[in-house]
């Protein structure tokens, strides 16, 4: 076996058993989107007073909570259509309030030009989401393209962790706004048979 499967296979187990924890806990999976959300908040603050390190830390834990609802609802049985709902808007809440964070910070060191370039991640997150949303709308699927949400967590915990967020924004509003030219021209090739 190798390091990075003995690690997943390590990580996976623990999941394992907050989920079980959690399931026989009886707490709501719906409670437990909204912990996140709450706990993504504190990390926002400690992004905003550049508290960047801590804000990293935080970040995990609320990304414990993201990977779990899903699975404690599986396991319980209440897997609903407005849980997945649900769980979509306050993600998009958490993505933002992270960059909101962000935001205050630059702006608290005059660094006007990073408070630009945190709007444009603001606007590739949101429109990477967006444009999946509103391709299934028309087309059976659309989750082409790399950033997703779990890659710019990744990302932010990794910039903030070791005090590069500015590399990590660049990366993120490259990557995301590319995501939705990919996720454009997919769906657009999709669609193809209805143009002619």
């Amino acid at each position: 076996m190798t390091i990075t499967r003995a690690i997943g296979v390590s990580c996976n187990t623990i999941i394992r058993l907050i989920v079980r924890g959690l399931a026989l806990s009886k707490i709501h999976p719906n409670a437990l989107t909204f912990i996140g959300l709450l706990i993504n908040i504190g990390a926002a603050v400690l992004m905003a007073m550049g508290r960047f390190r801590w804000a990293a830390v935080v970040i995990i834990g609320a990304a414990i909570f993201d990977m779990v609802d899903g699975r404690v609802a599986r396991e319980t049985n209440q897997v609903t259509k407005f849980g997945g709902f649900f769980d979509s808007v306050l993600d998009r809440y958490s993505d933002l309030a992270l960059l909101v964070g962000l935001l205050v910070y630059y702006a608290s060191i005059n660094r006007f030009f990073y408070v630009v370039l945190t709007a444009v991640v603001m606007t590739g997150c949101v429109m990477v989401s967006y444009t999946r949303a509103r391709a299934e709308c028309i087309i059976p699927l659309c989750k082409v393209g790399f950033m997703e949400r779990p890659e710019r967590i990744v990302l932010f915990i990794i910039g903030a962790l070791f005090d590069r967020m500015a590399p990590v924004l660049w990366v993120i509003a490259v990557l995301a706004n590319l995501t939705v030219a990919h996720r454009m021209i997919h769906t657009w090739h999709e669609t193809a048979s209805e143009r002619q």
